[in-house]
């Protein structure tokens, strides 16, 4: 079998990242309850070029590369409102995860979605685009 070095898997997108986060058991007529209510934000952690293709109508975008590249200190502000529960999505839950790590580390109260864009959109979530 041939090994391959860790910066060729990288660069491929073969490795795994290991997250402390789980999925949160908040149903998602909660979710949108807290929404409307202001007392939450969605956020959305997918790449630009997804976020443009399409994205919840209400949610903010904060893409994960951003996140892991150390992301402006007030851009993370102004997507996150203080004291707001913070509901992340991606295209599959896989991401939000890794998102809601670095996002817990700065002291949000974070809750990664296990369901992606396209099913936050089958129930009911309006999107934009």
């Amino acid at each position: 079998m041939k090994r391959h070095s860790m910066a060729a898997l990288v660069a491929f997108g073969l490795t795994t990242v290991a997250c402390a986060a789980e999925h949160t058991t908040d149903g998602l007529d909660a979710v949108k309850k807290s929404v409307a209510a202001k007392k939450a934000v969605l956020v959305d952690v997918r790449e630009a070029s997804e976020w443009k293709d399409g994205h919840l109508k209400d949610a903010n975008h904060l893409a994960l590369s951003e996140l892991k590249a150390g992301a402006d200190a007030e851009k993370v502000k102004t997507e996150l409102p203080a004291g707001s529960i913070v509901y992340l999505h991606c295209g599959s839950g896989k991401r939000c995860l890794v998102a809601a790590d670095i996002l817990k580390k700065q002291g949000y109260d974070v809750r990664p979605l296990k369901e992606g864009f396209a099913d936050l959109v089958k129930n009911g979530f309006p999107a934009d685009k």
